[in-house]
């Protein structure tokens, strides 16, 4: 039987020197240093004695406290000391090393080879040509809202969603101030548009900005919560904004409202969204504003109205099949159609949401991406809708395999904010962002010097675009609008590797209406739940 436990072998030394040192104190001068250290030593041992909260403590008072030290420090040991550079964490050191590298304008290239594991399944490659072409610009463009009285010249690669309160004013200018520099949108998140999302100046132009209308109607909203058109026409109408987002959904928590807490409404992001100063902020789970598919289309065509034709659109997180397929169903009812659409993958970030949610909820982005340009195939409607897309794109490649797959082009949040100097701490809902990027806080944010990151931000698209190009070029390609599934191919075992236009299913033009395809032979999400959507609500018929 063990008469003495190990665990207080610190407080019993701790002790013992203390009562050592009280004996040395009129022998040596500066002693009483040792006094002072093991007394309080002595004091913080006895206290994990007495405590009752925390079993380690009691068990080895004083040495228990290193536990806890060293769990608080374990991700920044794992980060910048253990971890594997092409791990995903959620973002590798080697993808957050070539965004500060083209952000600073430094070396983004890599010697003596590839680490990744050419041969393990999923590794994914774009198949070059024997005879690649010259690429001029790298300044690629999509027009979106051809037919409208406002159309607007994008970028292939933006700014996604995120929002002034969840990210710090000096965060907001620098984003804004490296869209403007570089010729990108800059898309505003649900909070709506504070005054950093526009120039100091009022004779400087801002950058292009896409209002994000979410379920709060932040910026257009009564007071009761409910939309306002007369403050949204004030708003839409300003002519930086170039285009209207309606927000069904985010990746990274779907079919989730939130709230930001009355302390944390302060008066500018009161002021952005037309809330009371101090009092709870909510973000309701769903629309009043519509509550069918044709409810939808009729709330984008009159909010394109009220901007004055601007192009307009919505955002979602695709979930139930058949209601992206009821919304369809609805621009073929009404002949109303969205000038586009935003795929928002399940792995994208946010600043705060439930682990469950972060884990398990919401499509991926590539099947996401699949099913909604699929459907539009399928409908005839494709032409008429452009698709954006977002969810962990940072690099070039991650470009081409987008746009492979389906989309018009790209959105980034992260990589963004990489550029802005983002560590990857994942503090961002603790308002404790060790580079004033994701905080609210006024001394930390004032370490984020605006003209210099703004610089960054436009460097890095520029320098992603240039990378872009010399990828379509070793394609063949001109334009990455050329992009098609079978240029990508992907390995599904250690001997077998596939195109992604044999691995992945695509629609013939019109293969969802029943005078082209009388016989209905569909692959088995559209043949199961097409049928059963409609476009007079979101729940499929029974």
């Amino acid at each position: 039987m063990r008469l003495f436990p190990i665990g207080y072998l610190a407080l019993v030394a701790s002790a013992l020197l203390f009562i050592a040192s009280l004996f040395c104190t009129p022998h040596f001068d500066g002693a009483w240093w040792l006094v002072a250290l093991f007394g309080f030593l002595t004091v913080v041992g006895i206290s994990d004695v007495l405590q009752t909260k925390r079993a380690v403590l009691r068990n080895y008072p004083i040495l228990g406290h290193f536990r806890y030290m060293f769990e608080s420090v374990r991700p920044e040991i794992r980060q910048y000391f253990l971890e594997d550079d092409a791990a995903p964490n959620p973002f590798s050191r080697n993808q957050r090393s070539l965004v500060y590298q083209r952000a600073k304008q430094a070396i983004d290239k890599r010697p003596f080879g590839t680490q990744m594991d050419v041969y393990q399944s999923d590794y994914e490659w774009i198949n070059h040509s024997i005879a690649p072409v010259k690429v001029g610009a790298h300044d690629f463009r999509i027009t979106i809202g051809e037919d409208r009285a406002q159309s607007y010249s994008a970028s292939i690669f933006n700014i996604s969603a995120m929002s002034f309160g969840a990210l710090s004013a000096n965060a907001i200018r620098a984003l804004n101030q490296g869209a403007q520099q570089g010729g990108f949108m800059h898309d505003t998140g649900e909070g709506s548009i504070s005054r950093y999302h526009r120039p100091e100046n009022p004779n400087e132009a801002g950058g292009d900005l896409v209002w994000e209308i979410g379920s709060g109607y932040f910026g257009c909203r009564n007071d009761d919560g409910s939309f306002s058109p007369e403050k949204f026409a004030l708003n839409a109408q300003l002519p930086q904004v170039k285009m209207i987002e309606v927000k069904l959904s985010q990746g990274a928590k779907p079919g989730h409202g939130g709230v930001l807490p009355g302390a944390k409404v302060s008066p500018e992001i009161a002021a952005a969204r037309g809330v009371p100063l101090g009092v709870d902020c909510v973000s309701p789970s769903s629309h009043s504003a519509f509550g069918s598919p044709i409810g939808l289309l009729q709330f984008i065509e009159q909010l394109r109205t009220l901007s004055g034709g601007k192009p307009t659109g919505f955002k979602l997180a695709v979930g139930h099949p058949w209601e992206f397929f009821g919304i369809v169903k609805a621009m073929l009812a009404t002949g109303i159609t969205p000038d586009f659409i935003v795929i928002d993958g399940g792995e994208g970030g946010t600043g705060a949401a439930p682990v469950e949610f972060t884990d398990h909820v919401g499509v991926p982005l590539q099947e996401a991406l699949l099913l909604a340009h699929n459907t539009l195939v399928g409908a005839k409607l494709r032409d008429k809708v452009k698709i954006g897309a977002s969810g962990k794109i940072v690099t070039a490649f991650d470009i081409v395999r987008t746009l492979a797959l389906g989309a018009d082009w790209c959105n980034s949040a992260r990589g963004f904010m990489f550029a802005l100097g983002c560590i990857q701490s994942q503090s961002c809902h603790t308002d404790r962002c060790p580079t004033g990027i994701a905080t609210q806080d006024n001394l930390r944010q004032r370490a984020l010097v605006v003209p210099d990151k703004a610089e960054r931000v436009a460097n890095f698209h520029r320098n992603t675009l240039k990378a872009l190009a010399e990828l379509i070029a070793a394609a063949g390609l001109h334009h990455p609008s050329e992009l098609r599934p079978h240029h990508l191919v992907r390995r599904v075992s250690a001997n077998q590797v596939k195109l992604a236009s044999a691995l992945l299913p695509y629609l013939e033009s019109g293969q969802l209406l029943s005078e082209a395809n009388p016989e209905r032979e569909l692959p088995e999400v559209f043949g199961k739940y097409w049928p059963i959507a409609q476009a007079e609500s979101f729940s499929p018929i029974h």
